[in-house]
């Protein structure tokens, strides 16, 4: 290979390892947040909309902290005292102020919850207000749950940190007869790191069968939920185009199988086997039948980082041997998708329960999104490389050679990460 061919392909390689090793730094920020999951069940009753919702508690208040300046701590959030702890801002649940107000915090959310009937937006009434610790929180995950933790009073004794509570409430809607469709959002931004990763599920109980509705972020577009149509599905549908793609490991690897392959047919059976392998553990992991230690995600998120290494070192050697077993790699590549089949598993959980209603057609939808993402960067990347192989070999050669090798150096940075992870939970 000429020289100036290598040059471009470290430099390209250099180019495609900086970029992705800057998106995996993380922010800090006021308040800790150990929980960003918000549930809302819309039940329909005769004098109106009742919305069930759980929500961690800074989404309510991190925005209403005053400034530090100087030495001199902020003036807290209501509901809240705070302290220096290491030199670090913290904060913790004024329980008695909380008593003294029980309804405050569901005030909160009903100045942020924008639940809209024909363009024009309710105000709702707060009902019940709930706090939990997080850990010790009743389920959530069907209405009847939902209904029986507002009625549970979890006891609470100080200290109790702002991140690690959960609130429950009750928000009622008066309507004038039964609703059709409505929107729903929330205006609220605290400010808290990685917000734009909220996961936000809506069930309505309309008709019999609940829908179940996904949005990612702070939901300040409005959502609109009908009781009749495809909604529900394709809020998952698009949930799992958007986890693969925003999943890096996972495209990566995705990467590292259309470069390796000479072929079209080749790329199509080894992402067949691909899909066959995730679809299979997908499942598993979601129900549970995989192994529950603090050591086992952090193990797998290992495996997936060794599985881009050995598929960029498989792209490698398809460069100089064309001829290597196809059957072998598509078993490979099957054995594979099922390791990132439980880095999915992983991520649904944090979205859905195993007790959350229309659960396999939930499944079935996010499957198909994280199908559907995988063909969208086949479809981006392939043609490119053939057009790029007519035009000129040596550039094409370069590329894949690039991306392999840019795949490869990630993935060993990654794999560094997480086995010290594994060793940290295993100590």
């Amino acid at each position: 290979m000429h020289k100036c061919h290598r040059t471009k392909i470290f430099a390209f390689g250099a180019l495609f390892v900086g970029v992705f090793l800057s998106l995996t730094l993380s922010a800090s920020a006021h308040f800790l947040l150990n929980l960003n999951v918000r549930i809302s069940h819309v039940e329909h009753s005769g004098d109106g909309l009742r919305v069930y919702l759980r929500t961690p508690m800074p989404y309510l208040v991190a925005d209403k902290v005053g400034e530090l300046e100087g030495n001199a701590l902020p003036v807290a959030a209501p509901f809240t005292t705070n302290a220096m702890s290491e030199s670090q801002l913290v904060h913790f649940v004024d329980l008695q102020a909380v008593m003294s107000d029980p309804n405050g915090l569901g005030q909160f959310a009903e100045d942020g919850l924008h639940l809209l009937v024909d363009n024009h937006r309710l105000r709702g009434t707060v009902e019940a207000v709930r706090l939990h610790r997080v850990g010790n929180e009743p389920g959530f995950a069907t209405l009847a749950e939902a209904q029986q933790a507002v009625d549970t009073e979890t006891a609470l004794t100080p200290p109790l940190f702002v991140g690690d509570t959960i609130v429950d409430l009750v928000l009622h809607y008066d309507t004038d007869g039964p609703v059709q469709s409505y929107s729903i959002a929330n205006v609220l931004d605290p400010g808290l790191p990685d917000q734009d990763q909220t996961a936000n599920l809506i069930l309505d109980y309309a008709s019999g069968t609940p829908q179940i509705f996904r949005s990612r972020g702070l939901m300040t577009e409005p959502l609109v939920v009908q009781q009749e149509g495809y909604g529900g599905f394709l809020s998952f549908v698009w949930e799992g185009i958007r986890h693969i793609l925003e999943g890096l490991d996972h495209v990566l690897f995705v990467v590292c199988l259309v470069v390796g392959a000479q072929t079209l047919r080749a790329l199509l059976l080894r992402a067949t086997g691909f899909t066959v392998g995730h679809s299979v553990t997908l499942s598993l992991g979601f129900f549970g039948f995989v192994p529950s230690g603090a050591w086992f995600v952090p193990a797998v998120e290992t495996g997936i980082a060794l599985s881009i290494i050995f598929a960029a070192v498989a792209a490698f050697m398809s460069f100089k041997d064309s001829a290597r077993s196809e059957v072998t790699m598509v078993l490979l590549t099957t054995l594979i998708g099922l390791l990132h089949g439980l880095g999915f598993s992983f991520v649904l959980h944090k979205i859905l329960q195993v007790t959350s209603p229309n659960i396999w057609q939930s499944l079935l939808a996010f499957n198909l999104g994280v199908e559907l993402g995988q063909v969208a960067i086949i479809l981006a990347l392939w043609p490119a490389l053939i057009m790029c192989r007519r035009v000129n070999s040596s550039l094409w050669m370069s590329i894949r050679v690039g991306l392999a090798g840019g795949c490869a150096a990630i993935a060993c940075f990654w794999t560094f990460q997480r086995v010290a992870e594994v060793y940290s939970t295993l100590a």
